[in-house]
């Protein structure tokens, strides 16, 4: 199990809703599909994920997410926003059948307990090896109001983030400046109730600075990058990231070239890999130790191969990190640290309550 990954953000169920994509295929096969048949909108690119490059990559669990985009915020892809609560909800309920169905056939497995994610990491030790599904919420707009979360969790929600990039009535996004709200502060109550992970990767910075004080539980960036990299309020200042390592949390690194570097253009050659270790090396310079970073790819996320950084062509290369971070100075328990382990520490931490 030593040679496991953990991403902890991929738009699985909104890659299969919004962009009729079929996980279960090769990746090839996708691929040969849309070259005949594109995806809507504009960004989706070159797929990278499918259920069988995770396992062959070896992706043991993933932060699988429900994400809903809405309607003044739409990458045009038709059939695909929403223009209030309801409408978000209704969304948000078929990706969620999606992720049934596609555990009911066997390709994922749900983590609603501490003892669903040992069952799921000890498959890889056989020659069945399970994905493990840890499910959160990219914005929290399906969330009719705070008092209906315990319905989400019972369906297995373990991870929230209140807010996309385009904002939402529980806090301000990166694109869209705002503080908590009254239904914010609320929701966060709620969550605190159950001890659900917060996820600060797209809020407002006056926004997850507040939730930091005022949530007790655990808390992550499941995907964001430094700010010193690549300047905007979409990256996490240093003293974000030391806050989060002060309450454990950790930051999941994004292999986009745009998360990368403020000058890329789509007309660029790709990235090298080693800018992927600058970012978690950089982590792990601010926070004093490798135990608070990650981990959490976007692939897919509107995003594809030809944004990703040189070397990643596929959800099975980023095993490709080892030798360039062990070229860095990292000892191997240290890049297990950072490939699964950080956050599979978070994870116990979470579902040890249930």
């Amino acid at each position: 199990m030593t040679d496991i990954i953990v991403d902890a953000h991929l738009d699985l169920s909104y890659n299969a809703v919004a962009l009729g994509r079929d996980l279960r295929l090769p990746l090839e096969n996708l691929r040969a599909l849309e070259q005949i048949t594109p995806p809507p909108g504009k960004w989706s690119g070159a797929a990278m994920v499918t259920f069988p490059e995770l396992r062959r990559g070896r992706v043991a669990v993933v932060g699988g997410s429900i994400f809903v985009e809405p309607a003044h915020a739409s990458w045009s892809v038709p059939g695909a926003v929403y223009h209030n609560a309801e409408e978000a909800h209704a969304q948000a309920l078929v990706q969620l059948e999606t992720y049934f169905r596609w555990a009911d056939a066997g390709e994922l497995q749900f983590l609603r307990t501490r003892a669903d994610l040992e069952a799921c990491l000890a498959s890889w030790d056989t020659a069945s090896p399970m994905i493990g599904l840890f499910l959160v919420m990219e914005g929290a707009a399906p969330i009719r109001q705070p008092a209906e979360l315990g319905w989400w969790v019972e369906q297995g929600l373990r991870g929230v983030g209140l807010s996309w990039a385009a904002g939402t009535r529980y806090a301000g996004g990166n694109a869209n400046p705002g503080s908590l709200t009254d239904e914010g502060r609320a929701l966060l109550r709620e969550m605190a109730a159950f001890n659900l992970l917060l996820d600060i990767s797209h809020l407002w910075e006056t926004a997850a600075y507040e939730a930091l004080d005022l949530y007790p539980g655990p808390v992550a960036a499941s995907h964001a990058n430094p700010r010193a990299l690549r300047d905007g309020p979409r990256q996490l200042p240093d003293e974000l990231i030391r806050q989060l390592a002060a309450r454990d949390g950790v930051v999941g690194i994004i292999p986009f070239n745009w998360m990368l570097n403020a000058d890329w253009t789509a007309n660029d050659a790709r990235l090298p890999l080693s800018r992927v270790v600058e970012a978690v090396d950089h982590i792990c310079q601010v926070t004093g130790s490798p135990h608070h970073v990650g981990l959490g790819t976007d692939c897919d996320g509107g995003m594809g191969m030809e944004k990703a950084v040189f070397g990643l062509d596929s959800a099975a290369d980023f095993g490709k990190l080892t030798p360039l971070l062990q070229e860095r100075g990292y000892a191997m328990e240290d890049i297990a640290a950072i490939l699964h382990g950080n956050w599979l520490r978070l994870l116990r931490a979470t579902l040890s309550s249930f």
